[in-house]
């Protein structure tokens, strides 16, 4: 993705006379164009070279409907209907075609065979409760086809409407999207997923496209004085690294070249012929780019320019895994949700859960459909773990664990391991001035360990021990990081504790309360691992254990050996599911993995992530589950083996390497 904006550079900065009058400005040509006889085309579009040949336009008519027309403006196809404005993508063979209908406010989408001249049946969008003024498709890195609606009351809606090379059976709304008033036409550049809007009296935006993204927008340029543009913000086109706009009130071409710092804006040039023009589409060619302009007096122009602007090194794109299944939203709004942990039923894996903090509120517990089983409403709970078999008050219980901001104190929940069903069973109280992780650490059977961090990095292990029926904690050792820490696992195979913190990196140390602190780094924040460091879980396997870690910055994925030095195996993101509607996850804080047999999707083990931004439909947040195959086939990981399951705690490591920081 294209790095944030940091500013709009004013054009007199940099082109004090703009392109037109530079030593050697681009050359733009510009010649009038023919539509068929008869024919009043509102929108058009370049197709493509490579779509059953070159040269190829697409055109909506409000009378004649959606036409497909050659270089000299002969008609091939024709799809009856009443068009306003259209956009296309590319998908195969066929070309995907969103038109809407002002009259009636309605938005259809079409495949066209190129080769054949067919267009498929209609797909039409849900008829909206605004007045749409604009529209524009999107195909993300995963081949997922989007639709953006645009009115100029200032709202905006994305779509999923395809996958692939086919168009969806039931289109889904993903997100809502503040847009500014007075908006009329979008357009995305779907390398760095960018989604360009005009605002006619304001200045051009670009806002991330993808639906797992913020809706945060930047700047490209403005109108005069803050800007370099004089009369308004019109059509746009958008290209590998660059933008063109219309200004409609001067009749000029507006080029725009990315920068690491922002947006350069390059100039303008004059438009000879369009007196107010109102539709722009470009296509590059070998010498620069092709383009269309339609004015506002339903004039066409034809033409070329001999510049392209220089496409930025984007980041590779990273492999996806789907979510099969997802959690009930959680019952509060706003940052809710963060941290989860898995339960494994002893006696029958089917009936494991999944508990998931709101910490707004206290802590849920679902079963593995995500259905909501149970509500424990007792505070600010931030991150949880659990570990089985904890002898209390007589019995066996499971015993799970959380972190409770209200009271900085460490709350125990016993786990009945014949029903699954929770209550309290003890309070900790700790110096933290501000808890915020926590994870526990089991060596062997009868020992129990929990570490409690703070947002100032401090740290404190506990041993927990039956006390009367209640779970208390005897201080043990305290050490601390830098900077603010939150996500914790232990290796209890190799009595090792990873912890994150949030700008710096991972983490690792000897987990035993009487070793000495020794922190060791993992994997340091940079081009893989990009801050925010959030949640941290292993995958305990017979052969083979991983570490994987939430990289919050680029809502991705690591996974490493978990053994050194720790080697990174690959990254991965939570996408779309497109058949079952399950949207990805982002702004992921937490994740837990266990690789027992729990049935099903999930003979291989089960991942389950918070998920920041919920989306189609939009709700408060959640968590997402996903198949652990899923991530083992896409990384090229050893496979799994059905019926795997944890394994009991070894003796610990050796020491594994020299001290990074020290404590």
């Amino acid at each position: 993705m294209i790095p944030a904006f940091s500013r709009v550079l004013p054009a007199g900065l940099l082109l004090c006379a703009g392109l037109a009058q530079a030593a050697d400005p681009p050359r733009l040509e510009l010649q009038p164009w023919k539509a068929p006889a008869g024919v009043e085309i509102a929108d058009l579009r370049l197709v493509p070279d490579g779509a059953a040949g070159a040269g190829l336009r697409l055109a909506a008519s409000e009378r004649q409907g959606l036409l497909l027309l050659d270089g000299e403006g002969r008609e091939l196809a024709r799809q009856g209907g009443s068009y306003a404005s259209l956009d296309s993508r590319l998908a195969g063979s066929r070309l995907m075609v969103a038109a809407l209908d002002e009259t009636a406010q309605r938005v259809a989408l079409f495949a066209l065979d190129p080769a054949s001249r067919q267009w498929g049946q209609p797909l039409w969008l849900p008829a909206r409760d605004y007045g749409l003024a604009g529209l524009c498709l999107y195909r993300d890195q995963a081949a997922n086809l989007h639709l953006f609606l645009l009115s100029e009351e200032g709202r905006g809606e994305q779509w999923l409407v395809g996958s692939g090379e086919r168009l969806a059976g039931e289109p889904r709304l993903e997100r809502s999207l503040p847009l500014p008033a007075g908006a009329g036409h979008c357009q995305v550049e779907d390398g760095a997923g960018l989604l360009f809007v005009n605002e006619e009296d304001v200045g051009l935006w670009a806002y991330p496209a993808h639906p797992e993204a913020d809706g945060t927008r930047r700047p490209v340029d403005m109108l005069d004085p803050f800007g370099s543009l004089g009369g308004r913000a019109g059509a746009v086109a958008a290209l590998p690294g660059g933008l063109l706009a219309l200004d409609p009130r001067r009749a000029e071409l507006h080029l725009y070249q990315w920068q690491a710092w922002g947006w350069q804006a390059l100039g303008a040039l004059p438009l000879a012929g369009p007196a107010a023009p109102e539709r722009l589409a470009a296509r590059p060619t070998a010498n620069g780019l092709e383009l269309l302009v339609r004015d506002d007096d339903g004039r066409l122009f034809a033409g070329t320019l001999d510049w392209r602007a220089s496409p930025p090194a984007l980041p590779k794109a990273l492999p996806e895994v789907a979510a099969l299944r997802q959690s009930e939203p959680v019952g509060r709004h706003g940052d809710a949700a963060d941290d989860p942990a898995i339960w494994v039923h002893p006696g029958d894996p089917a009936r494991s859960r999944v508990l998931g903090t709101d910490k707004k509120q206290g802590l849920q517990v679902y079963d593995l459909d995500g259905k909501l089983l149970q509500e424990l409403p007792v505070g600010r709970l931030n991150n949880v773990d659990l570990r089985p078999d904890f002898a209390l008050g007589g019995t066996r219980v499971d015993l799970a664990v959380a972190s409770h901001r209200d009271r900085n104190s460490i709350v125990a929940f016993a786990i009945d391991r014949a029903s699954g069903e929770l209550r309290e069973a003890g309070e900790i109280s700790t110096p933290l001035a501000e808890i915020y992780g926590i994870c526990l650490f089991q060596p062997a059977p009868g020992e129990l360990y929990a570490f409690a961090n703070g947002k100032d990095g401090s740290f404190r292990q506990y041993r927990l021990y039956d006390a009367g029926g209640r779970v208390a904690g005897e201080p043990l050792r305290g050490f601390r990081v830098a900077s603010q820490p939150e996500g914790c696992v232990a290796d209890d195979r190799r009595q090792r504790l990873f912890l994150g913190e949030e700008d710096t990196g991972v983490w690792a140390l000897d987990a035993r309360p009487d070793a000495p602190v020794e922190l060791q780094s993992v994997i340091r924040v940079g081009a893989d691992l990009q801050a925010d460091v959030e949640g941290l879980a292993l995958y305990r396997g017979a052969a083979h254990d991983y570490l994987v870690v939430s990289s919050q910055g680029n809502d991705s994925y690591l996974v490493l050996d978990a053994e050194p030095p720790h080697a990174l195996k690959g990254a991965f993101r939570v996408g779309l599911n497109v058949e079952l509607g399950i949207d990805g996850a982002s702004e992921t804080d937490g994740l837990e993995i266990v690789s027992a047999d729990l049935g099903g999707p999930w003979s291989t083990g089960l991942l389950v992530v918070q998920d920041g931004r919920k989306r189609m439909p939009e709700r408060t947040q959640n968590f997402k589950f996903v198949p652990w195959s899923a991530v083992a086939e896409r990384l090229g990981l050893a496979p799994p083996a059905a019926g795997e399951n944890d394994v009991e705690p070894q003796s610990p490591a050796d020491a594994d390497g020299p001290t990074g920081v020290a404590p």
